[in-house]
């Protein structure tokens, strides 16, 4: 393995861990909120096919980002809809949703398949820090959704670890009724959250933005490796490769069930628990 390769591997890791942060991102915020949204994979289908369609129209890469959130959003509404406002089991709406959003996006991108991008998201110039010796590679010649992935995170945490809102969101994910019963709408309170998951869109690192990066992170890493581990001369095979991330998904899960095996569960008390307000 090269010095060239080696870096290769580590940029692809952060910039595939990136994309997977602000999904993952995306679900925490909505799991805080107390739903459960199984349908991810389908809001970053249409998000990205909307993408691509936008981005051949327009030749904008800004605006067909614009309008990759906003659908991903109103996906994520739709699951707010059944979920939080008809009160429907969240496990169900969620799968529901993303074999829609799989099959619509199939439909939608039919009319551009084999199409070069229109347009791409430039990677930013960081002048003198681009030329640093392997981190100017792997950290200052990304794209910007990169960046814009580190500044979710944070504004993610100080939201919800030292804001007012931030307090209600997750006072509506642990008791609803308390929510409500401080003058909250629970109901807004979890559209928003929903809506905000759409436009990020994803799930997994135990409900906490550190964690959330660490878990992006080794995705990315895994999903690089599926690209790169047979230009290194390591014989592997290509299905063993995309079971990769599977694996590490069962790992995880394992891991993170026998050291809360005598602990509190990390999850939000309310949970995969539909609310409905008792009229007074």
């Amino acid at each position: 393995m090269t010095e060239a390769s080696l870096i290769g591997l580590l940029e692809a890791t952060v910039s595939f861990g990136a994309l997977l942060y602000l999904a993952a991102l995306g679900e925490m915020i909505t799991e805080k909120a107390g739903i459960l949204n199984l349908g991810v994979e389908g809001m970053m289908a249409i998000g990205a096919v909307t993408g691509f369609v936008v981005a051949l129209q327009t030749g904008n890469p800004w605006v067909a980002l614009v309008a990759a959130i906003a659908a991903g959003a109103l996906i994520g509404l739709l699951h707010g809809l059944f979920t939080v406002v008809l009160g429907a089991e969240q496990v169900v709406s969620g799968l529901s949703l993303t074999i829609l959003g799989i099959g619509l996006a199939a439909y939608i991108g039919t009319g551009s398949v084999g199409q070069p991008a229109g347009a791409e998201l430039v990677p930013v110039d960081w002048g003198p820090l681009s030329d640093i010796p392997w981190a100017g590679p792997v950290l200052f010649q990304q794209s910007p959704l990169v960046y814009m992935a580190v500044l979710a995170g944070l504004a993610a945490w100080f939201v919800l670890g030292r804001t007012r809102l931030g307090l209600a969101v997750r006072a509506a994910g642990e008791s609803a009724p308390t929510a409500d019963a401080a003058g909250h709408s629970v109901a807004g309170l979890r559209l928003g959250a929903v809506a905000t998951g759409g436009a990020l869109a994803g799930a997994f690192g135990a409900w906490r933005p550190g964690r959330v990066a660490l878990g992006a992170l080794l995705f990315g890493l895994t999903l690089a490796l599926k690209t790169r581990l047979q230009t290194f001369g390591v014989g592997f095979s290509p299905i063993l490769l995309s079971m990769l991330p599977y694996l590490l998904t069962v790992g995880v899960l394992v891991a993170i069930s026998i050291r809360s095996r005598n602990r509190p569960s990390p999850a939000p008390a309310a949970l995969g628990i539909a609310y409905r307000r008792e009229e007074r």
